[in-house]
């Protein structure tokens, strides 16, 4: 079988997935083409133009099935290039625009038009959660009433109809643990391990590590991910008062040390306001890490509901005093031998999920 992936903005959860893909099938003949990720608003407008010129001879070739973010401009893609029009079309949908909390000013609603429209033109859709589902065809809903005539019936329920829940799978190194467990001996650890963002809500991370340490618990803390020139200024306020209990902080460059540092945690922690899968956390949980994570976004689909703290969106305070309970009580059990066993998530790895996605591109071809 040959098959076109595009991946129009290949950041790394996109790339992770599109190499994941490609390892777990060489029987079939791959050609990929990628773009960076970066100038967003360009980029997701603009895919279609630079690939149907830039790439137009490898486009053209014969092909049984083409697969796609959903971040690719594929209605005006398939018009740009009509060798394309006819090769049947899987999205894959790791995000949806209608969900992003924007920060920006002078937000359009361009980006979540050409999503709509990609999916659309797509014979299959997949997407990573329920809720990266329900969130976009709530939000594709709601901006169709908005438009003030001659919007079709039935626009929503035909992406609805063909598409299907199947999540990123986890690398099988994630599951094997080569003997590395978390140290019993040594204080309580903590990782938050996130983009260093407004909407990853880093104050209530450091609101409730305040407050274990004004009760006086011994615990260590990594606060790993992704920097940007511009982050929420809380992390500079907060490191001088946390730094005796603060072990790494800021991004971990080498796969081997990050994964040795999950190993060795006992609890990770999430504040998210927005995730549509939650990898990071998954893949701490492969490793051995006790997930606390809200009970909101896509969170209950993959966290049973005794790892989960109550969710309170609009009120940090009032989260972060939860989420210090909740750690408190994981901290007491720990220094008396009795912190929970990290839950099953086996169930997330390429080995289980491959079938499913054998049967979804088998199904176009």
């Amino acid at each position: 079988m040959r098959i076109l992936l595009l991946s129009a903005y290949d950041a790394h959860s996109h790339r992770r997935w599109r190499q994941g893909l490609v390892a777990a099938f060489p029987e079939w003949q791959w050609t990929v083409l990628t773009l960076p990720p970066r100038f967003f608003s360009w980029r997701v407008r603009g895919n279609s133009l630079s690939w149907a010129f830039a790439e137009r001879e490898t486009l053209e070739q014969s092909y049984d099935v083409l697969i796609a973010t959903s971040m690719t401009d594929l209605s005006a893609l398939k018009g740009l290039v009509p060798a394309l029009a006819n090769v049947p079309a899987l999205v894959y949908c790791h995000e949806n625009q209608f969900a992003y909390p924007d920060r920006r000013d002078g937000q359009t609603i361009e980006p979540k038009v050409t999503s709509l429209y990609a999916l659309l033109a797509a014979d299959r859709v997949v997407f990573n959660s329920a809720w990266n589902r329900e969130s976009f065809l709530d939000g594709a809903r709601a901006l169709l009433q908005l438009m003030p005539d001659a919007v079709p019936d039935g626009v929503v329920e035909s992406v609805a109809g063909k598409s299907c829940i199947l999540p990123v799978p986890l690398e099988a190194h994630w599951f094997d643990k080569a003997g590395e467990t978390a140290n019993t001996d040594g204080p309580f650890t903590i990782v938050w391990n996130h983009r260093w963002e407004h909407d990853k809500a880093p104050e209530r991370l450091f609101g409730a590590l305040l407050a274990l340490h004004a009760a006086g618990l011994d615990f260590r803390v990594h606060v790993v991910g992704q920097q940007f020139r511009e982050q929420p200024p809380v992390f500079a306020e907060m490191y001088p008062l946390l730094k005796d209990h603060i072990g790494e902080w800021g991004m971990v460059d080498a796969d081997a040390d990050y994964q040795r540092l999950l190993r060795q945690s006992h609890v990770v922690l999430t504040t998210a306001l927005h995730e549509f899968q939650g990898l990071a956390v998954l893949e701490a949980v492969a490793s051995g890490c006790l997930p606390l994570a809200p009970d909101r976004l896509a969170y209950p689909e993959f966290i049973p509901d005794s790892c989960r703290y109550p969710s309170y969106p609009d009120d940090p305070g009032r989260e972060s005093a939860v989420i210090a309970e909740h750690l408190q009580r994981l901290c007491v059990r720990y220094y008396q031998h009795d912190l929970p066993a990290s839950p099953a998530v086996r169930d997330l790895s390429w080995s289980c999920l491959l079938p499913a996605y054998r049967a979804e591109i088998n199904g176009l071809a």
